[in-house]
């Protein structure tokens, strides 16, 4: 089997491709022929040594991956051959708050993620797919889509009628905009491209606003909406001061990225003032992933793709993440 692993120097150019054996699963495992994977920022950062943790050569990189079992262990009952399958970020993490991950580990890095042919994954460590989506589709899900459903609603408790602020329009926010109006809350997109606006608009969005001509766009989303409930905060330091400006009072940050740089500083007043619950999310457990699937299932949602690159188009697909041109998940088929 081929596998696509981390060089000897970190870049996506340095990125080898090499030989394996086909893993055997063990007793409570399945075998998996991957045949699509997601990227993530997350997974940018580890190729380029850019990470909070740096791993060594020879990881397989890429946290989201789906495709079909192709062979059981012997103790597995609940999936069999054929069954299409999406692998868990968090392995190990299967319900409850995050200290119940603090034992388990990620996919693409520390543990091998799904940039290869076939993936040998524990039982508990995988979620049939949503019957209606493609092997494409599914492999959006375990970061993104999980991320945005770990913040509004496991941990959110969304409700109809409120008010959703969504930074950008990449994989999680996209999602967060779908799960949003799926519990009939209202959502004010944020973006520097019209167009992109548009096209969110076309998804769903009730209010839309350009952060490139309104650089004070907090003060514009509490006017336009009387203050938003929940914020999805993608941009990091750089745009926190305007998501409190933005916020409800009692409403909620949930901090998913820091696009906008790692490095800032936060006005403890701004949490007083607003009585605002900031949290971070770290993608979610197995039982989130199951309750969004039955979601997902219910509602024949379809996951937003930008593009869909062949898996010798690696360093093309991600430069084109890199660029920020994508609207929704770029995709490698396998």
């Amino acid at each position: 089997m081929w596998a696509i692993t981390l060089g000897a120097t970190f870049g996506v150019e340095h990125l080898q491709t090499v030989e394996r054996a086909v893993p055997e699963p063990a007793a409570d495992q399945v075998l998996i022929r991957v045949r699509a994977a997601s990227l993530n920022y997350r997974d940018w950062e580890v190729i380029n040594g850019q990470y909070h943790q740096v791993f060594p050569q020879g990881l397989v990189p890429l946290s989201d991956g789906a495709g079909e079992i192709v062979a059981v262990g012997r103790e597995v009952t609940g999936f069999q051959p054929g069954d299409a399958v999406m692998g868990h970020f968090w392995q190990g993490w299967q319900a409850g708050g995050f200290d119940q991950a603090l034992q388990a580990q990620t996919l693409g890095g520390p543990l091998d993620g799904m940039l290869a042919e076939y993936r040998v994954l524990p039982a508990r460590g995988v979620m049939r797919s949503p019957a209606h989506l493609s092997h494409a589709q599914a492999a959006c899900l375990p970061c993104a889509a999980v991320t945005a459903w770990q913040a509004l609603v496991t941990e959110g408790r969304l409700c109809a009628g409120q008010w959703v602020l969504v930074q950008g329009t990449g994989g999680v926010s996209l999602f967060a905009l779908q799960f949003a109006k799926l519990h009939g809350a209202r959502v004010l997109v944020l973006s520097s491209s019209d167009e992109k606006l548009a096209r969110a608009r076309q998804l769903g969005a009730d209010a839309t606003l350009n952060y490139r001509t309104q650089p004070a766009w907090g003060a514009a989303v509490q006017a336009l909406t009387g203050g938003v409930h929940h914020v999805v905060e993608v941009g990091g330091p750089g745009s926190f001061a305007q998501s409190f400006q933005a916020l409800h009072p009692g409403g909620q940050i949930n901090v998913i990225g820091y696009l906008g740089g790692k490095a800032g500083e936060i006005n403890p007043l701004q949490v007083l003032q607003t009585q605002a619950r900031v949290r971070g999310i770290a993608v979610g457990p197995a039982s989130s992933v199951q309750a969004m699937c039955q979601a997902i299932s219910a509602s024949s949602l379809q996951p937003q793709i930008d593009q869909v690159f062949e898996r010798d188009a690696v360093a093309d697909a991600f430069a084109h993440l890199a660029a920020g041109r994508h609207m929704g998940k770029v995709v490698l088929s396998l």
